[in-house]
């Protein structure tokens, strides 16, 4: 059984007991979080496509870990124009695991 959810405006295909990084969400470590915008749901041969979203649907997950990504640098230049400009930035994001899948 599998569901594709939407969260921090991208969509991901998610299982039970499955890890994954997704953007900075609202909680303390350990606590439970519940995502509500479910698009699909697959059990076995039986595949529920909502339109856009199902209604009732929920994702149970728990947060294990908030942390920062990698740093990414942006150059900026102009060709002759002696400019340049250098700016770094770092995303934050959640790790959760989830739970449960339940339409």
């Amino acid at each position: 059984m599998y569901a594709v959810i939407k969260t921090g405006g991208k969509q991901y295909k998610v299982t039970a007991g499955e890890k994954l990084k997704v953007e900075k969400l609202v909680g303390d470590v350990g606590s439970t979080v519940v995502i509500d915008k479910v698009l699909l749901i697959a059990n076995g041969e039986t595949t529920t496509v909502g339109a856009p979203l199902i209604a009732g649907a929920t994702v149970n997950a728990t947060v294990v870990s908030h942390g920062r990504g990698d740093k990414v640098m942006i150059f900026k230049m102009r060709r002759r124009k002696h400019y340049r400009k250098t700016q770094g930035h770092r995303q934050s994001y959640t790790e959760i695991q989830i739970d449960t899948i339940s339409a």
